[in-house]
């Protein structure tokens, strides 16, 4: 048995929905009644990301980061392939420029979207203390 299984159906169009566990979610091409994959990506990416820098905060001694937005952006190319992802991450902890970028990394080896996604598509990421 898997250890994550999902189905996702289109009734028409390019609109799907995809069950994942007791969840429902939306995804389509057009964008039209919900986010194109490539954007869902990009959201899934971050969120899974976000909860990974929280875990390498605590790693780091860094138990309480308060508040903690990414602002994900990603480009194109030609052919609307995900070409490049950039992450800024605001932080309201006020963190020194090395123990931001200790915990940046610390969360790219527990994310496992990063660790899905191929080497050249990691995110570009940049860490905004006292951001809040």
């Amino acid at each position: 048995m898997a250890d994550i299984e999902t189905t996702t159906v289109s009734e028409d169009g390019y609109a799907c929905t995809s069950q994942v566990g007791d969840f429902d979610l939306q995804i389509d091409a057009t964008d039209e009644t919900g986010p194109n994959p490539n954007a869902a990506l990009v959201a899934t990416y971050a969120s899974c990301y976000l909860p990974a820098f929280r875990v390498g905060g605590s790693q780091r001694g860094e138990d309480d980061l308060g508040k903690v937005q990414i602002d994900a952006s990603a480009d194109l190319d030609d052919d609307d392939d995900l070409e490049a992802i950039a992450f800024d991450v605001h932080v309201e902890a006020d963190l020194d420029d090395e123990t931001a970028a200790d915990v940046a990394e610390r969360a790219e080896g527990i994310c496992h979207v990063h660790s899905a996604l191929r080497e050249g598509l990691h995110a570009d990421i940049s860490v905004y203390p006292n951001a809040f």
